[in-house]
């Protein structure tokens, strides 16, 4: 198979929960709505998953593409913020072991963005007991690591340009989300990807305007049968992956313009989106392309079954597990 007829065998990885501030995830949602839905600790957290995938070719006529989207928080903050976030001793690494495979085995890397939360486990805490010695001097960290190492050593790691470069000049909303010990040891990995934007630059589109361009027109093959496409909003150059599964379902792996199922509405919008108002456009469109090509979402962010279905209802849209 080649091109846009290759499949792929598809495999959920969990990488570990995380639990974020209600109120950041719900942003102008008052809390007296979002907690019907999203029960809360005593800290005001609601308890999200980290969902990776590992996808495997179909019929390769070679060896095989192994190709993992998602790679989690990873195992590289300091007890303080593991604390802020209830992190467990689990990552991206434990997932694919788990499933039979080793990370040197991964041919590809996809991430949506480049946040501490999507990408920090591309790299790793070096391990010295093992003879290891760093990929990259991220200087001393808590126990007795020094530097990092590349979770996937042979992969290349595709991400949109304008992500990227928002990432290393640390556009961001919050403080601390761009890292460099999971920046600066990919340099030599990146295959930097230049989709077009949904709108034409400078324009500010309507609450329900559909983007001029076909998605078939915007988004762009980056393996055979494995597109990409920009759903701006959380971060201007985050991405969205599609491909098909063996038995010809399409899957489409949804960022945080949708982080879970309780998100579908209009107006949620997370408070660290760098343009809420985009975030609320972009998830317009996108569950209008998911309800009329058939698409089944994989949710990075639901604690529950992240595979959805959306179909038209009421004005707007709804979900249902697949």
């Amino acid at each position: 198979m080649s091109g846009s007829d290759t499949r792929y065998h598809m495999t959920l990885l969990r990488a570990g929960r995380l639990l974020l501030d209600g109120g950041g995830m719900f942003g102008l949602i008052p809390r007296v709505v979002w907690s019907r839905m999203a029960g809360a600790d005593d800290k005001g957290r609601i308890e999200l998953a980290h969902n990776c995938l590992l996808l495997e070719e179909v019929e390769p006529e070679g060896e095989p593409r192994r190709i993992v989207i998602e790679t989690g928080t990873g195992d590289k903050l300091d007890p303080k913020m593991r604390s802020i976030f209830s992190l467990e001793d689990r990552t991206i690494e434990t997932a694919v072991n788990e499933s039979g495979l080793d990370c040197a085995a991964i041919t590809d890397v996809i991430v949506s963005h480049l946040h501490f939360d999507h990408a920090g486990g591309l790299t790793r805490r070096v391990r010295p007991h093992e003879g290891e010695t760093p990929d990259w001097d991220a200087g001393p960290m808590s126990g007795d690591a020094t530097g990092v190492k590349l979770t996937f050593p042979t992969a290349r790691i595709h991400v949109q340009r304008q992500e990227w470069d928002d990432a290393v000049a640390n556009r961001s909303v919050m403080t601390r989300t761009y890292f460099p010990d999971h920046l600066e040891p990919i340099r030599e990995r990146l295959e930097l990807v230049d989709a077009p934007a949904p709108f034409p630059p400078g324009h500010l589109p309507g609450r329900d305007e559909a983007p001029p361009l076909s998605l078939d027109m915007r988004e762009r093959e980056i393996l055979p049968g494995m597109y990409v496409f920009l759903v701006p909003g959380h971060t201007w150059g985050q991405q969205a992956v599609r491909f098909t599964e063996a038995d010809g379902r399409e899957i489409v792996f949804t960022p945080d313009v949708m982080p879970t199922a309780w998100h579908v509405g209009a107006a949620y919008s997370l408070a660290y989106d760098v343009e809420p108002y985009t975030s609320m456009v972009t998830r317009r469109w996108l569950l209008g392309e998911a309800a009329d090509r058939g698409w089944t979402l994989a949710l990075d962010h639901e604690a529950g079954n992240p595979l959805r279905t959306v179909s038209r209802e009421g004005g707007w849209f709804a979900l249902a597990e697949a």
